[in-house]
């Protein structure tokens, strides 16, 4: 073809074009072959980070998990898991310079009362939470609000605390026979005593929380109260432990763990009254005034271990101790021990001779109000 007839030919096809625009009256961009189509996409949004407590709960995979938060004045706090609907355990005491601190609370309206007057809801359920508390979340989540206060409202506030101890029950109300007679209460009395202790209202302090309260970093009220049983007897696990189940109660079981540990319910915290120690020695007392303290200390590594590794407080085995028993005790890693010396517990109490109140056969209600208020 000449080059005069593709002129034409191409002129031919513009004019054919022309035409077909005019007819329709639409327009079609050429695109060059050696241009790319974009595609339109869709940006997928960046994740929120979990806060901290999520964290924990995602880590955890529990649907029974709870991630307890922590407000407080001047001090920043990780959150916590615990488990719903069990004793909190070992929540944080906070220290600071020149304050005490006056516990956690259910919301800021209680803490802020708390730290005008520390003493006015320290045992109301509803507002200071503790160990003696069973975990409530919603959505697997809580938060508690600290409260401080001052060393001198806990001078004016002179609190002792009373520790009772009790060791087997019976359901006879005139009791059993025998020379422990006197160490069996009578139930129907021992169930009045907690009555007494619930509608009074009484603070029930942990173990860490004595702990803390004696060495004047902890307020608590003059109306608390621990109760404690020794022995793990089977009387405890049938006749008397049920009822603090049936109260919500926190009490404390000393058990003799190389007996093996007794099975308790959510509201009884087991503790040790040693492994293999409540037995006489060779001078006819504990065990306790007989071993050497590396001996001692391994009895009582056993007991932390039989008891899940917790090594708060040990009841002495008939009351019976002396230094090496302490030496003993520190080298375990025990913090507190129990005696069976009358008497209340204090700020600046010797923590391995703490005294108890013990309870006999016959004492009632107002026995025991006589007693702890």
């Amino acid at each position: 073809m000449g080059t005069m007839t593709r002129a034409l030919a191409r002129i031919a096809m513009v004019g054919a074009a022309l035409s077909l625009l005019a007819v329709t009256g639409c327009a079609t961009e050429v695109v060059p072959a050696s241009t790319p189509v974009a595609e339109t996409t869709t940006p997928t949004p960046t994740p929120m980070p979990l806060t901290a407590a999520e964290q924990l709960l995602a880590d955890a995979g529990d649907p029974a998990a709870c991630a307890v938060s922590f407000v407080l004045d001047g001090t920043t706090l990780d959150p916590q898991l615990q488990t719903q609907d069990a004793l909190y355990s070992l929540l944080p005491i906070p220290r600071a310079d020149g304050r005490v601190f006056a516990g956690w609370y259910a919301d800021t309206t209680a803490a802020t009362a708390a730290s005008a007057d520390p003493a006015a809801n320290a045992g109301n359920p509803a507002t200071r939470v503790n160990g003696a508390d069973l975990v409530a979340c919603t959505a697997q989540q809580t938060t508690l609000y600290g409260a401080w206060t001052t060393p001198e409202a806990v001078t004016a506030e002179n609190a002792r605390v009373p520790l009772l101890m009790y060791h087997q029950f019976t359901d006879k109300p005139g009791g059993e026979e025998g020379w422990l007679r006197g160490n069996f209460a009578y139930v129907e009395d021992y169930r009045a005593h907690m009555h007494h202790i619930k509608d009074g209202a009484f603070y029930l302090p942990t173990w860490d929380e004595l702990s803390a309260f004696i060495d004047g970093v902890l307020f608590l009220p003059d109306h608390a109260v621990i109760i404690t049983d020794d022995d793990a007897d089977p009387t405890w696990l049938t006749m008397a432990a049920p009822i603090n189940e049936q109260l919500q109660l926190m009490a404390t079981s000393f058990d003799i763990t190389g007996d093996g540990v007794a099975e308790q319910n959510r509201f009884i915290l087991p503790r040790s009254h040693t492994h293999n120690m409540h037995t006489a020695g060779a001078n006819g007392k504990g065990q306790m005034v007989n071993l050497t303290p590396a001996e001692i200390a391994a009895d009582m590594e056993a007991s932390a271990d039989a008891l899940g590794g917790v090594k708060e407080v040990v009841a002495y085995p008939f009351g019976h101790h002396d230094e090496r028993s302490k030496e003993g005790l520190r080298a375990a890693g025990f913090d507190m021990a129990r005696t069976i010396e009358q008497g209340y517990v204090s700020v600046g109490s010797d923590k391995l001779a703490l005294p108890c109140i013990r309870i006999n056969f016959g004492m009632g209600v107002a026995d025991l109000t006589e007693l702890i208020g």
